[in-house]
């Protein structure tokens, strides 16, 4: 009866909290230059890390048993694992580009866990004979911390996208003004000139706005590959201890189940980013292309068979 309390208690308070930080993210979106709530939000995702890690050790401890082991579980740790890759990110860089993807990330994940689950599968129950090893902590943490990880790169590859296209349209406005101005100059239009002379403060492209930009793409570039580089090999450990766990479990270390399918189209997917990162002909928008589709993937393998309640790995599924 203790553990259930404390759990409801650290779900809700977990749940809040990390509301209270994307409400201060938004403020200080809008203004920029707010100290103290920038101070307040990573103390509110550190709280909501220790709730949460609160709330996973509370599970452990009452079913006796890695909790890992349904779809509401699984949730609430990838939950944490989006938390404590905003806390190491900050470790890394104190402007912490992260911490926009991060915090709605564990809220959307968490809240979905907590009200659009029923009930039922938020109780913990006896673990069926083939996650009964020891190989379930190691297996299943780690495509759940790849999965954080991946969706975290994914996204901020979506935002170098949606920056650079932005970014390419606004300089071929200013391109075409530009090519006005000159025009109107050959044609000895100097009255227009002089009347349009406030559209060559628009067309500079050393102006701080463009460097601003420019350099948030760069960090954007440079954060969506280091996080998606950590998520690819927490990937390929998850899936080699997962096939060595599938050989003790069936007999085989490979059986083309359909979650086994869609893990190994994933991992194809982010070597594909990997080998486009290192060529410098596909380096930038088509690498960031691989992993916006990488993020569509992943969640096909993380919840299709849940939807479909199919295959070996359909212990946590929907139904």
């Amino acid at each position: 009866m203790i553990f259930a309390t404390l759990e409801h208690i650290l779900t809700h308070l977990s749940f809040s909290i990390v509301s209270i930080v994307i409400a201060i993210h938004l403020m200080i979106l809008s203004v920029h230059e707010i100290i103290g709530l920038r101070h307040s939000s990573e103390k509110g995702m550190l709280a909501t890390f220790f709730s949460l890690t609160g709330l996973l050790v509370i599970r452990w401890i009452s079913s006796r048993h890695f909790p890992l082991s349904n779809l509401y579980e699984s949730l609430i740790f990838l939950s944490w694992s989006f938390s404590i890759i905003h806390m190491v990110s900050k470790l890394w860089n104190h402007k912490n580009d992260l911490s926009t993807i991060t915090a709605p990330s564990a809220i959307f994940t968490q809240g979905f866990a907590t009200s659009g689950l029923s009930s039922k599968m938020h109780q913990s129950a006896i673990l069926v004979p083939a996650l009964q090893s020891q190989w379930l902590m190691m297996h299943v943490s780690m495509m759940l911390l790849s999965y954080a990880a991946l969706l975290c790169g994914s996204l901020l590859s979506v935002a170098f996208l949606v920056i650079t296209f932005r970014k390419n349209i606004d300089i071929f406005f200013r391109s075409k003004n530009l090519l006005i101005l000159i025009k109107s100059f050959f044609f000895g239009k100097i009255e227009y000139l002089n009347e349009k002379r406030s559209v060559v403060k628009s067309t500079s492209f050393l102006s701080f706005p463009n460097y601003y930009k420019y350099q948030l793409i760069r960090r954007l570039d440079y954060w969506s590959y280091r996080v998606i580089s950590l998520g690819f090999t927490f990937l390929t450990i998850g899936i080699l201890s997962g096939a060595v766990w599938a050989n003790e479990a069936w007999g085989s270390y490979w059986n083309w189940d359909p979650k086994e399918t869609w893990a190994f189209i994933t991992w194809t997917i982010f070597a594909i980013y990997s080998h486009t990162r290192t060529n410098q002909g596909l380096h930038g928008t088509n690498s960031a292309l691989v992993a916006s589709i990488g993020f569509l993937i992943i969640w096909i393998c993380y919840f299709g068979i849940n939807l479909l309640g199919i295959g070996l790995h359909s212990y946590g599924s929907f139904t």
